[in-house]
């Protein structure tokens, strides 16, 4: 489907929203824009930097004697010019490598070298066959593949435009209201005590009021983030070996969860409006399934919502064939400024105890702010339960009390107004770049919500070339085939916007990508014409 408009005008008004300026008065969400375009440099030369002085001070070791110590942190600074943080992180990453020694108080002293006398290295290769025999008595192999999930948690290379991020851009993230909130945790009576396994009723209570009159803090479960909250419910609701039912395509740390617990994916198709309810009904009659995993609002990685008319169905459904409903709520506080009125959680409307409800804070936070919840009514409530103490006893204390600090502050509404403002900004800036830059990739939706943009690949594209051809151009991307757990009808890629500076490091990630692409095609680019680029993709909820 086309990306961009006969005439150019969407290309142009996409770009006009996306610079700074875009805010309409509101001062301090336009400096939080201004600054981005900054920081995006500031971050990448601090990783730059902090290469480049263990690499000088590898160099450097050959001077010093075994145990010799190195010269202090404040000698460094100044005779590299480099802030305090970067020389801690940079003989951080020398004792990581056991290069050199740290000694609190005492400084930092080159290692003893390896002699290689030590004993060698015993014979593991028995683990191959305790570890296939354990398999073959299994119905359906665990198969533990993380490589869809770290594809979005590891960090780039120095210089590479990051389009995989699956958080909140620094500059984006309250870091300053996180800071005070853990303070003023810290100081919290009890504390630093056990927690109610089920995790502080303040906090339960918080999360409840956001499903609605049918449910309360009894019926919240407080988990170490959303990826926490879907492993506790896909092993609590489906025996190893089950069928699973899941949207196709999907996000990757959910279908690494499923075969991680021995269960079978099942794909559904997605279409702009949704799970497609018929096809839902189909599988759960083919498969007999017992559950169904969904993102309703701003599904990932299509970005879709879930029309009005499919929620009923979905409920009803899954009732009638006896199943329960994984509602994986992520990306609610991650609205773009022009979404309008969301639609309540699939929850709210649950009056049978069909819905699993999973949320987290943290999407729309830090990466590092593990806490989420899970919600649920009836018998089910204590098997999830039960699961979720033996897995983590509970989540730490001063986290809790750290996320409770911070939802109940003033900063964390205008946090989220900011946040609306700059994802929709970004996205804009993104869409825009795409239209002129690389007309050839098909965007059949903008989402008003969420972080990232869904892609069609031309036909015949190698995915996986333009993957690798990309990371050497410097911009990483994430390929689309582990977001399918069966055969993709064609090449996708997801890109994301929030985990870039801004517009200025978007237009050059894009700029990267346009040669990427040319690369792998093996020809020009081609030209940017109004007059010959396709009609725009549809915005907004679909």
């Amino acid at each position: 489907m086309p990306l961009c408009p006969a005439a150019g005008l969407r290309c142009r008004s996409a770009a006009a929203s996306a610079r700074p300026a875009v805010v309409r008065g509101a001062e301090s969400v336009t400096a939080i824009g201004v600054a981005a375009v900054a920081l995006s440099f500031v971050f990448m030369h601090e990783r730059s930097s902090v290469a480049d002085l263990a690499n000088s001070l590898k160099h450097e070791l050959d001077r010093y004697s075994p145990g010799e110590k190195l010269p202090s942190s404040r000698v460094l600074v100044e005779r590299y010019r480099v802030s305090p943080v970067t020389v801690s992180r940079a003989v951080a990453q020398l004792a990581a490598e056991g290069l050199v020694v740290t000694r609190p108080g005492a400084g930092a002293f080159r290692a003893q070298p390896r002699t290689g006398t030590g004993p060698a290295p015993g014979d593991t290769s028995w683990q191959e066959v305790t570890l296939s025999a354990s398999a073959a008595a299994e119905v359906v192999p665990r198969a533990v593949d993380a490589s869809g999930v770290l594809a979005t948690l590891a960090a780039p290379a120095p210089g590479v435009v990051e389009f995989n991020g699956g958080y909140l851009h620094p500059s984006l993230q309250p870091q300053r209201a996180m800071a005070a909130a853990l303070a003023r945790a810290g100081r919290r009576p009890g504390a630093w005590g056990r927690p109610p396994t089920g995790g502080l009723p303040e906090l339960r209570e918080w999360f409840a009021r956001g499903l609605g009159e049918n449910s309360g803090a009894a019926d919240v479960l407080i988990t170490a983030g959303g990826q926490s909250a879907l492993t506790t419910a896909l092993r609590a609701l489906a025996p190893p070996g089950a069928p699973v039912l899941v949207e196709s395509p999907t996000y990757p740390g959910m279908l690494a969860i499923a075969r991680a617990a021995g269960l079978r994916p099942v794909p559904v198709p997605v279409d702009a409006r949704g799970v497609r309810t018929q096809l839902l009904a189909a599988a759960f009659k083919a498969t007999g399934a017992r559950v169904f995993v969904c993102q309703p609002l701003f599904q990932n990685p299509t970005g879709a919502v879930l029309a009005p008319e499919r929620r009923g169905e979905v409920l009803r459904i899954a009732r009638e064939s006896g199943a329960f409903v994984v509602e994986d709520d992520f990306a609610r506080r991650l609205v773009h400024e022009d979404a309008g009125p969301l639609p309540r959680p699939l929850a709210a409307d649950d009056h049978d105890g069909v819905v699993v409800h999973v949320s987290s804070l943290t999407k729309a936070t830090s990466p590092s702010l593990r806490v989420g919840m899970l919600a649920a009514r009836g018998p089910v409530l204590e098997r999830l339960r039960a699961i979720h103490v033996v897995d983590t006893f509970f989540v730490p204390r001063p986290l809790q009390e750290a996320a409770l600090e911070l939802v109940g502050s003033p900063a964390w509404n205008r946090h989220l107004r900011a946040v609306a403002v700059e994802l929709k900004a970004r996205r804009d800036a993104m869409s825009a770049a795409l239209c002129l830059g690389l007309p050839e990739l098909a965007l059949p939706h903008i989402p008003s919500g969420g972080y990232h943009l869904w892609l069609r690949l031309p036909d015949g594209t190698d995915e996986a070339a333009l993957h690798s051809a990309a990371l050497r151009a410097g911009v990483a991307l994430a390929p689309g085939r582990p977001y399918f757990c069966a055969e993709p009808p064609a090449g996708h890629v997801r890109l994301s916007f929030a985990g870039v500076a801004g517009p200025t490091e978007i237009a050059e990630g894009v700029r990267r990508l346009r040669a990427a692409f040319d690369e792998v095609l093996g020809r020009r680019a081609v030209g940017s014409d109004p007059a010959e680029l396709p009609h725009p993709p549809e915005t907004g909820q679909s």
